[in-house]
C-alpha cells in the first residue's frame, strides 16, 4: 500500500514554521562560512518547532490572528528555541541523516499499517471529502 503526504498547507498550516524559517535564517547570516556547511537548516527548524507551541490556522482570519498572536507573544521563545536547535546541531554536525521529501511518494508496506492507522487514514480522507 503507498500513501501520499499531500500539500496539507491547502487546508491548514501552522503560523510558526515561516516565522521560525526566518529565524533561522536570521541567525545562520552570523555564523562563519566554514560552520554553515555542517548546519541543515531543516533540522535546526524541526528542533525549535518541536519546542514551540502549534497555532494552526485554516483561513486567511485565521492566519492574520495567530500570526500577531505568535509575534506578541511567542517572538523570544521562537528566538530561544532556535538558538537551542543551532547548538544543538553543532554538538553533532557529523551526524548523517537522510532528508525526508515531503513531496515524493512515501512507501508503507501492508504489514506495516495497522487496522488503527487505516481507521485514521479513513476518517481524515473522509472529513476532506465531506468539505469538498
Amino acid at each position: 500500500m503507498n500513501t501520499l503526504i499531500s500539500d496539507r498547507c491547502s487546508h491548514y498550516c501552522n503560523v510558526l514554521e515561516p516565522l521560525v524559517a526566518e529565524e533561522v535564517e536570521r541567525k545562520l547570516q552570523n555564523l562563519p562560512p566554514k560552520l554553515l556547511k555542517y548546519i541543515n537548516p531543516a533540522q535546526v527548524a524541526a528542533y525549535a518547532l518541536n519546542r514551540l507551541p502549534a497555532l494552526y490556522a485554516t483561513s486567511v482570519e485565521g492566519w492574520q490572528r495567530q500570526q500577531q498572536r505568535a509575534n506578541k507573544e511567542l517572538r523570544s521563545k521562537i528566538t530561544e528555541a532556535v538558538r537551542q536547535g543551532l547548538a544543538a546541531v553543532q554538538r553533532d554536525p557529523l551526524r548523517v541523516a537522510t532528508p525526508l521529501n515531503v513531496c515524493e511518494e512515501i512507501e508503507v508496506h501492508e504489514e506495516q499499517v495497522t487496522e488503527e492507522d487505516l481507521q485514521a487514514i479513513l476518517k481524515y480522507s473522509e472529513m476532506f471529502e465531506e468539505r469538498s
